[in-house]
């Protein structure tokens, strides 16, 4: 029987404090920035007080996101974390800094075990470097705006067949067998996207503005130099993406053109069309691997606990204690994450489900997340436990493989489960192209943030034509190639949080090559990586998990060539 999980006792605030306004906060930041620091023992003291600070003040925040995208029509919940972005987070900045800068001029800093906190320490001294009063409101409204997409794309429905769906319900008929059915939804969904397109358009001309003026008051040339720094990308460069970029192109390409190819020659049609890229190939009917939310908690809970009973255990303390909200319905804000809730220690799920396979992907994926939270929920100070994505998505894509042989809960016809896992592995593979472009995109819009918006989508169609292939035919939908890229949220609400899904299913793939070799080996070393939470730089947890930090084109092909190599083992 799973217990409901209770945080650790506060020391520093007040038991029952509730984060109402800023007085009732402010005396906290006070006492931490006045306090003198006469010894170690105080210093580390003081450092345990702000990490509890912090971890309460992030959980607040967290909730205040959690339920303004569940129902995004509830305009309390939206003015409740308008709230917390506009008369809290401007007041906390300040007084980080002063933190920032107390913490390293403290005369017992040198006293603190480096090996404990030199990644903490890098980090802080990156944040003194980068800090500037007059980003503080640029970024309060920059949060602020980057909500608007959420809140435009939970709008979007269509009717179809005489019911008004979500539009991720609707990229469920991309799986229909009837042809003529997935195309008539292909076209309702981007009738109903070119209604939002120009908002769109310039919801993110103005985020780049915004954003450029922010990388200039803190002395950088553009947003892309400026995020790199604020993102603490320590252990590699601009270059490496561009190298990444290059291996994905030359070794990535040429394979997703052939499975194109492969599935144009098993439909036996004259031109592959859009919406032909996710029906099965061999006439069959979606995969229907759960009805309904609680049939996915409970076969996910089974499936989880196969590799590792704690991993199912996991999700049976979060079902138990509400932190888990899965169906699409209206007002929901598109898109699936779990969110780290650092005082209690239980992350929240949130996504979208209809019923699909790609539903179990998610949810597979984001319970690797809430285990990477979960193994490191007893790191002494949150900042140990807020990984870099390039970790966090370690942790869940190698979850998406390694679970793979116990899919059978979703799939017991084993035609299904091999259709399921020939699925996901061509799929793992075909997605590489698409982070390649979203990056590379990036990596352009902000060395030419001035760019109009024609410029924006031709260069977003030369992008698509270097990582596409070529087999797809786009004909009569150029306007809807071009603005493909609104649909990848990170573009507007996490700028630069997109390349590391790459290198982490790079790591991913070797972590599930060990798993394949010596399971036991594999999930200890994996489980081991997890619990450093950010205690050790990306290539010492890379290597704690027994993978290479690395996107050569070298590696980027031995690891396509092993899962090619299960792929003709099905």
């Amino acid at each position: 029987m799973v217990e409901v999980l209770q945080r650790e006792k506060r020391i520093f605030l007040p038991e029952e404090f509730v984060i109402d306004s800023w007085e009732d906060l402010e005396p906290f930041f006070e006492d931490l920035k006045s306090r003198e620091l006469n010894s170690i023992s105080e210093l580390e003291k003081w450092i345990l007080d702000r990490s509890e600070l912090d971890a309460v003040l992030e959980e607040d925040m967290a909730w205040r996101y959690i339920k303004m995208n569940i129902d995004t029509r509830d305009e309390e919940l939206s003015k409740s974390f308008n709230f917390f972005v506009s008369e809290i987070s401007p007041k906390i900045a300040p007084y980080l800094n002063d933190f920032n800068k107390k913490l390293v001029a403290c005369a017992y800093l040198d006293n603190l075990d480096a090996d404990k906190y030199f990644i903490y320490l890098r980090g802080v001294k990156s944040a003194i470097e980068l800090f500037r009063e007059e980003n503080i409101p640029l970024q309060t409204e920059l949060q602020t705006m980057s909500q608007k997409y959420g809140v435009l794309s939970a709008k979007m429905m269509v009717e179809v067949d005489g019911e008004s769906i979500t539009m991720q319900k609707a990229a469920t008929y991309f799986k229909d067998t009837d042809r003529e059915k997935r195309e008539q939804v292909f076209r309702l969904m981007n009738v109903r996207r070119a209604e939002d397109t120009d908002e769109l358009n310039t919801l993110y001309s103005d985020l780049i503005e915004k954003r450029q003026k922010v990388a200039i008051n803190a002395d950088f040339e553009n947003f892309r130099d400026y995020m790199f720094s604020a993102m603490g990308r320590f252990d590699y460069t601009k270059d490496d993406c561009f190298d990444f970029h290059e291996s994905i192109k030359n070794e990535l390409v040429p394979i997703t053109a052939q499975f194109s190819r492969e599935r144009k020659e098993k439909l036996a049609l004259d031109t592959l069309r859009p919406w032909d890229g996710d029906v099965d190939v061999t006439g069959q009917p979606p995969l229907k691997p759960f009805d309904g939310s609680r049939e996915l908690i409970d076969k996910s809970v089974a499936c989880l606990s196969k590799v590792n009973p704690y991993y199912g255990e996991c999700i049976q303390i979060m079902d138990k204690m509400g932190h888990l909200d899965l169906d699409s319905k209206e007002g929901k804000a598109p898109g699936g994450f779990n969110y780290p809730l650092y005082e209690v220690g239980v992350p929240f799920i949130y996504m979208n489900s209809v019923g699909s396979f790609r539903d179990v992907i998610t949810m597979i994926h984001e319970a690797g997340h809430a285990v990477h939270s979960f193994l490191s929920r007893d790191l002494e100070v949150t900042d140990f436990k807020s990984t870099p994505s390039e970790v966090a998505e370690l942790a869940s894509m190698s979850m998406e493989l390694i679970t793979m042989d116990y899919w059978d809960v979703f799939f017991p016809n084993e035609a299904d489960l091999k259709r399921a896992k020939r699925e996901h592995m061509e799929k793992i593979l075909g997605i590489l192209p698409w982070i390649a472009m979203v990056d590379k995109f990036q990596h352009w819009v902000y060395e030419n943030p001035t760019h109009t918006v024609e410029e924006r989508l031709e260069k977003w169609t030369s992008i698509s034509d270097e990582f596409s292939g070529g087999i797809t035919d786009w004909s009569g939908f150029d306007d809807v190639r071009a603005i493909a890229w609104q649909k990848q949220l990170h573009l507007y609400e996490v700028p630069f949080y997109y390349i590391e899904y790459g290198m982490a299913q790079l790591g991913a793939i070797a972590v599930w090559r060990n798993y394949k070799a010596n399971p036991t080996k594999a999930v200890e070393q994996y489980m081991n990586a997890l619990k450093l939470g950010y205690t050790k730089s990306m290539g010492e947890i890379y290597e704690t998990a027994g993978v290479k930090f690395d996107f050569s084109a070298v590696y980027v092909k031995e690891l396509a060539d092993f899962v090619r190599g299960e792929l003709a083992d099905l």
